[in-house]
């Protein structure tokens, strides 16, 4: 069936976020990437306002079995815009396997790098293009254990990944007679690669919400932190990670809904860890604690259990278990200073 350029305008500005163009159009590949990071994190979805009629004209062409790799290229040109899909992409699956698969074995020399190879591909296989997928999940895991433990290091896996993919990069096969699947199956495997991104990191939210609000601010501010050398930069960047929440207030209309939301998540936070807990028993607080009752108990028993004034052989210990304890508190409060 012949594609029309206004149905793809159509399912652009409807549900072009989640790649219902692209469903339609045939692009699966390019489906599946605007499903999982909402259309490019916004700015790929925008940008396709001027792309949609060469979508639409390469897939009537596939229809009608008339594409074929340009006689005068052994290998597509290159594209910084792929290029900068690639890392970016790689790096945010590289952090939602952070979030969501931390805990399990061999996760910086194994899962991670998987993970990272798997976003960097993905951009990689958009449109005619793909590329050499073996080649470029042995770049992440070559690349893991030189950065094993870090939180930045899907950064440089991604990097390596996706100059590995630009490297060994190659036209698509024209489609064969009869290779055109139908739309059912298409939805059932898109659907099954969604479940597997979102599963993990759901299980993580829902399971350790306090922890992974944590997470997810330290990940932002050791980015951030990368930049302080360049104040504008860092805040350009800041603004654009910002942008879901910004867009999620324009859209409930700011004012007191942005209150709530924000009352929301202080609820969420009251929440204590298991090691919160223990940072309570070791200062002696209650539960509903203030930050100046946490600094004051702290100060007291920092003053009695010093080692130049506790003559005590577990003096030492037991002062850096009030240190440590007070951090854990401190840290517990910070989201209270952003209101």
């Amino acid at each position: 069936m012949v594609k029309s350029v206004l149905v793809a305008y159509a399912l652009w500005a409807v549900g072009g976020p989640l790649g219902l163009h692209h469903l339609y159009l045939g692009r699966d590949s390019h489906a599946l990437l605007w499903m999982l990071t909402l259309g490019g994190f916004g700015f790929g979805w925008v940008r396709e306002v001027i792309r949609i009629p060469a979508y639409v004209s390469e897939a009537n062409k596939d229809e009608k079995k008339e594409r074929k790799n340009p006689h005068n290229m052994v290998i597509p040109p290159v594209s910084p815009v792929r290029f900068a899909g690639q890392v970016c992409v790689g790096i945010y699956f590289g952090t939602v396997a952070l979030i969501g698969l931390n805990s399990l074995s061999f996760f910086y020399l194994i899962v991670l790098p998987l993970s990272v190879g798997a976003g960097v591909h993905l951009v990689s296989n958009v449109g005619q293009q793909t590329s050499d997928l073996q080649k470029t999940l042995t770049a992440c895991l070559v690349t893991s254990p030189i950065f094993y433990g870090s939180t930045l290091s899907p950064l440089p896996i991604s990097l390596a990944a996706s100059v590995t993919a630009s490297q060994n990069r190659s036209y698509k096969p024209p489609q064969t007679p009869g290779s055109t699947q139908k739309l059912g199956p298409r939805l059932y495997r898109l659907g099954l690669a969604w479940l597997a991104f979102s599963a993990p990191i759901g299980y993580c939210i829902f399971h350790n919400t306090t922890a992974t609000l944590y997470y997810l601010s330290d990940s932002i501010a050791a980015l951030l932190d990368m930049f302080w050398f360049l104040p504008w930069l860092r805040s350009v960047l800041e603004y654009i990670l910002l942008m879901p929440y910004r867009i999620l207030c324009a859209l409930t209309g700011g004012g007191y809904q942005e209150e709530a939301w924000r009352k929301i998540l202080e609820i969420l936070l009251k929440e204590y860890t298991d090691r919160e807990k223990e940072a309570l028993q070791v200062l002696s607080l209650e539960a509903e604690a203030s930050l100046e009752e946490i600094s004051r108990n702290y100060r007291e028993l920092a003053k009695a259990w010093h080692p130049d004034h506790n003559p005590s052989k577990d003096a030492e210990a037991m002062f850096m278990k009030i240190q440590d304890a007070y951090e854990v508190l401190l840290r517990w409060h910070r989201p209270r200073r952003f209101k």
